[in-house]
């Protein structure tokens, strides 16, 4: 299985955790969920930077890793927007619990609209 196909899997987790979370009513396992949140975005994090490492022309690198560099940044803040007025509109139960959803079905969405995606080989051996 190459190394997208694991991220896709993660971002899966990620959706499925945070739906666990909004439907949450007990604060140890609210907790316990976040501490898998967390846990499964370190290792999606690590996955990005083994693809960014390794499928990444050695003359493009600093410029994707600047590219890396600043996206998590303004999409944790655009997010933080997005969330506080789906929050406010709708509640936050709705908000959590939809933007799991919004993340599996965009998961699933790029996953099935580009399978060369989720099937790149992630080193030169699986080539």
């Amino acid at each position: 299985m190459s190394h997208n196909a694991h991220d896709h899997y993660q971002a899966l987790r990620f959706g499925i955790v945070m739906i666990g979370f909004g439907l949450s009513r007990t604060f140890w396992l609210s907790l316990l969920l976040l501490g898998i949140f967390g846990a499964l975005d370190s290792i999606s994090m690590v996955i990005r930077d083994v693809l960014m490492l390794t499928r990444t022309p050695d003359a493009m690198r600093g410029r994707v890793a600047a590219i890396e560099g600043v996206f998590p940044g303004s999409s944790n803040q655009l997010g933080g927007i997005e969330s506080g007025v789906t929050a406010q509109l709708c509640g936050p139960v709705a908000s959590v619990v939809g933007g799991g959803i919004a993340t599996i079905g965009i998961v699933l969405a790029v996953a099935g609209l580009s399978p060369e995606l989720r099937l790149l080989p992630t080193s030169p051996r699986e080539s």
